[in-house]
């Protein structure tokens, strides 16, 4: 781990992944300092927790000074950032998030999980089962988990870094995808879907960037892929010289009472998550902690007792009769995997499917037909979409009519005001359903751990 770098300027420091980097590195006494023109919570009371909120947002280039050994530059960012202009004029060190990450980890094993879903539940249940056994280990993950302070530890003595690893761009100034800057020694792709059109324009693109990564794969490391995903297989099967390829199925299970159960060779073992992609990472995060020195017994004493990712398919309130979930859901085929699995497990409950339209692909017309279908599971499904988030990717906003047809459902509700859509389920008979709201966004500051109480108390 270098040492010689103590002083760091974060452009963009109100990232999900960025601010936590900036408070680690903080914590570990290195002189932080940030700016962005935009922080939303909780980066920004966090931020604020450690003192690290700039007094003000906006960009500051008197900030970016030779007295610096590095600035780290966040994907918000743009090219012509005056402050990333500074330090370049300058000559400083600049590195983006997955960079500097490597640098820090360059004497550790890496793990790296990637896919286009299940990557952060794969990489957190495999966290929690090292923290179980008491295990020294680094990691970044992109969601809040119980039992862990933060979303990325960075130590000098742990000989592990587990990282979920995203194909989006590294950087502004750099369009590889992340995954390809951590060089990892063991890799996982888990499934893949179209994802991120705003970036890759055709699936034959994005699926390239995971045929890269496969074969990044250096001599004596491991590839580990969902091997019933048909494209998944044909890039896992490929031949690489001296790369131990391991292939994963779906765990058997079973559902007893609205509880899902894993089938072993030894006994039965009941676990928090459901739904088969569940079943999938639940696979996934077994076969990487069997390559990296645990049990089968060890991995099936600790899975029982792992609660979940933040916001990956989180039972939000099941106190009445009715449940309420959240999940991150917001690529099609994330979408219609979980939609089927909270059916699935509540098949005698009415379910009601709220979606917030929020990324660049979900709002594009040119992406928007990839939802067909995907909301077939729901009983009644609701979409919802901010004006202020189309008008900022400068998108016409899409009509009822346009989604109806995108979606294949004449039944769809569409709301654009979150009071709106407040007032529409305090008024609904919640009795014996489910309410699902899918979103990598906030649904416009619904409070949506907060419902189930307005319900009850009405």
């Amino acid at each position: 781990m270098q040492d010689d770098i103590r002083n760091i300027h974060f452009i963009a420091i109100g990232g999900s992944i960025m601010h936590d980097l900036a408070i680690t590195l903080h914590k570990k006494g290195m002189k932080i300092s940030g700016s962005d023109d935009q922080i939303f919570e909780p980066s920004k009371s966090r931020l604020d927790q450690y003192n690290l909120l700039p007094e003000q947002t906006g960009w500051f280039p008197e900030k970016i000074t030779k007295e610096l050994d590095a600035v780290i530059l966040g994907m918000h960012a743009k090219e012509d950032n005056p402050e990333l202009l500074k330090a370049q004029e300058i000559g400083l060190k600049i590195y983006s998030f997955p960079e500097f990450i490597y640098e820090q980890s360059k004497n550790k094993q890496r793990v790296v999980i990637a896919g286009s879903h299940g990557k952060t539940t794969i990489t957190a249940i495999i966290l929690h089962v090292l923290k179980y056994f008491n295990r020294e280990f680094d990691y970044l993950i992109g969601a809040r988990l119980e039992g862990f302070e933060d979303m990325v530890k960075l130590t000098q003595n742990a000989p592990l870094i587990v990282i979920e690893g995203d194909e989006y761009f590294t950087s502004p100034l750099d369009h590889t995808p992340k995954f390809l800057k951590y060089h990892h020694h063991i890799g996982l792709i888990n499934g893949l879907a179209w994802d991120h059109a705003n970036v890759y324009s055709d699936f034959n693109s994005y699926t390239k960037q995971f045929d890269s990564f496969a074969d990044a794969t250096p001599k004596a490391g491991t590839l580990a892929y969902f091997e019933d995903d048909d494209l998944v297989d044909i890039i896992g099967k490929k031949e690489r010289t001296d790369v131990q390829s391991i292939p994963y199925h779906e765990h058997p299970h079973k559902k007893v009472n609205e509880k899902t159960v894993l089938i072993t060779k030894d006994q039965d073992v009941s676990v928090n998550l459901f739904g088969k992609h569940n079943m999938q990472n639940i696979s996934a995060a077994k076969t990487i902690l069997l390559e990296i020195g645990l049990t089968e017994e060890m991995f099936y004493q600790a899975i029982g007792s792992f609660k979940g990712a933040s916001r990956r398919l989180e039972i939000i309130d099941s106190s009445h009769n009715f449940t309420i979930l959240r999940d991150y859901a917001h690529a099609p085929s994330k979408v219609e995997a979980t939609t089927m699995a909270v059916k699935h497990q509540f098949p005698k409950r009415k379910l009601l499917a709220f979606l917030e339209l929020h990324t660049y692909s979900s709002l594009s017309r040119d992406f928007i037909s990839q939802y067909d279908g995907t909301l077939d599971s729901a009983d009644l499904p609701i979409i919802y979409f901010d004006p202020e988030a189309v008008a900022l990717k400068k998108f016409k906003p899409l009509t009822l009519k346009e989604i109806k047809e995108a979606f294949g459902r004449e039944d769809i509700l569409l709301f654009t005001e979150k009071d709106a859509l407040e007032a529409f389920i305090l008024k609904q008979d919640v009795s014996e359903k489910s309410l699902l709201f899918m979103s990598s966004g906030n649904f416009g500051g619904l409070d949506i751990s907060g419902i189930g109480k307005k319900i009850v108390a009405q």
